[in-house]
């Protein structure tokens, strides 16, 4: 087994092996401006309060409206979403991004309704750490879609389907 001297390059390394749901993070900030960016770092904290962790790198458009507090939607993507996974992580920008995919809007949050699950989330904490802002969102709100689970997953590099 490789030992890395660069404990940033065998973060990197090991974390390719950590498959992760897809999902994209949705909100609006104090005028109005909508936002989404593509998330492989959320997971649950409690259910009671039900309640999820996600984290953003401070160098998204969307860190100081969630810096500053603004509600959020956790969108967890399924395996047709890859298109809008894609379109959210970068190929393209603001308003663009909610070009691709059903967008609508509930809790004064943008959510995609056809996805696999979406999380309504108020802003409970936040805290500052490295590269990243942590943010847990206290749920208000869920709703999952109806038939077969079939999630998008990121792996090594690549989506995969199971």
């Amino acid at each position: 087994m490789p030992k890395y001297v660069d404990l940033s390059e065998g973060f990197r390394a090991g974390m390719r092996r950590l498959a992760s749901g897809v999902s994209v993070v949705s909100l609006r900030d104090e005028q109005g401006n909508r936002f989404a960016l593509t998330a492989t770092s959320v997971t649950s904290v409690s259910d009671n309060p039900a309640s999820l962790l996600v984290c953003v790198n401070t160098s998204a458009s969307s860190f100081p409206s969630l810096q500053a507090g603004a509600n959020f939607c956790v969108n967890v993507l399924s395996a047709k979403h890859e298109n809008i996974s894609n379109h959210c992580a970068g190929l393209a920008d603001g308003e663009d991004r909610f070009k691709v995919g059903h967008w609508a809007d509930d809790n004064n949050m943008p959510y995609l309704v056809d996805a696999e699950a979406n999380f309504f989330c108020e802003n409970d904490v936040v805290y500052n750490y490295g590269t990243h802002l942590i943010v847990i969102g206290k749920m208000i709100d869920v709703s999952t879609a109806n038939g077969a689970v079939k999630p998008l997953v990121y792996v090594d590099g690549g989506y995969k389907v199971f």
